[in-house]
């Protein structure tokens, strides 16, 4: 599927096929391109909790308010951020030059210190990239996915054996639909999100040819 088909396609859907399994296969080709999404200094301050059993996926959706989706899915997947990558500078600068791996071992942690809300803001950044580069390529392998945030950390923390320094922040389903996402809600007009400059300033005119 072409890009701009692929984010014109991309719906936030609820109802999957309970039946369907994606192959190892279609997992690790997924995930060939999330690796690809960026991040502050390279730090790749994620973790991906992919969940395929059938038992685990029922407790993530009590835990979730028992939002179908969850159980439903092919794979539900916790994204979590890692408030520990920016003390390994070696695990994600192991291919850099000796002198980037000079300058970031210093620079890194201490741009980062033990500075939590920082951390924590870096780790939502990268998942967010992340999430949209992983719905984008599963609507280009031909499934349906749907971003979700409501469900009690502390549960799903659990379930999933999380250790205090991995965060989830976030799910993201993927399967076969069985219903289409509901029509879109109202987006907002060009000039209500965009200002050239300074805020408010919104002095573009004409049209957008995305063609």
């Amino acid at each position: 599927m072409e890009l701009l088909a692929a984010i014109r396609a991309r719906r936030s859907v609820k109802h999957y096929d309970p039946a369907h399994k994606m192959t190892d296969e279609e997992v690790r080709h997924l995930f060939e391109f999330v690796a690809l999404t960026p991040s502050s200094f390279n730090m790749q301050n994620w973790h991906f909790v992919v969940v395929r059993n059938q038992e685990t996926k029922e407790k993530l959706c009590a835990a979730s308010w028992n939002q179908a989706q969850v159980k439903d899915a092919s794979l539900t997947i916790i994204l979590c951020g890692n408030m520990d990558a920016y003390k390994k500078v070696e695990r994600y600068l192991r291919l850099a030059p000796d002198e980037i791996k000079d300058l970031f071992t210093k620079m890194i942690p201490g741009f980062y210190g033990e500075n939590d809300q920082l951390l924590r803001d870096e780790a939502c950044r990268s998942i967010g990239l992340a999430a949209m580069n992983m719905m984008l390529m599963a609507k280009d392998m031909g499934y349906d996915s749907c971003p979700l945030i409501g469900f009690d950390p502390k549960q799903v923390g659990e379930i999933c054996a999380l250790p205090d320094t991995q965060i989830p922040l976030m799910m993201v389903t993927i399967g076969k639909a069985l219903e289409p996402a509901r029509p879109r809600m109202g987006l907002l007009d060009f000039e209500e999100i965009v200002s050239f400059d300074t805020f408010g300033n919104h002095g573009l005119k004409g049209e957008i040819n995305d063609s």
